[in-house]
């Protein structure tokens, strides 16, 4: 059991239990079902969508090695969330395209966080909440 008023578990318990709302809430209003690497790799390929990406940038993005690059984006591919098209510039390689139906999924999630935080806030003053981002800052310099 951790100690009382451990600094760790009380963030750790904190992030699970705003992922398993995030989670439930896309999840029941997707009728696509993503892995958090595919949604990670969702919102990276929603972000850069003015640039040409290909499999090795998301290796190099999230650190993942070739294989497991290979099948997360497969899986993806079969769900309908992305498309590799051929890149002329360079025949060898194919350019990463976010599907219409990955692009919805994503401003869903978007709306969900936001949502999200709308909660974690209420009833918070700016002060608390300018409090909770300074020592936030403090223990991350701490731990890095």
């Amino acid at each position: 059991m951790p100690p009382k008023n451990a600094i760790g578990f009380e963030i750790k318990t904190l992030s699970n239990l705003i992922k398993r709302r995030i989670d439930l809430n896309i999840a029941q209003q997707n009728p696509v079902e993503l892995t958090s690497m595919q949604g990670w790799i969702i919102g990276y390929l929603f972000d850069h969508q003015d640039q040409d990406i290909f499999q090795r940038d998301i290796e190099a993005r999230f650190n993942i090695r070739r294989s497991t690059a290979t099948g997360v984006l497969q899986r993806m591919e079969k769900k309908g969330l992305v498309r590799r098209e051929l890149y002329p510039q360079d025949t060898r390689l194919k350019k990463l395209v976010l599907t219409s139906e990955a692009i919805d999924i994503h401003e869903n999630v978007i709306k969900e966080i936001d949502r999200v935080e709308s909660r974690l806030s209420a009833g918070l003053t700016r002060s608390e909440v300018d409090t909770f981002f300074s020592l936030i800052a403090k223990i991350r310099k701490n731990i890095e």
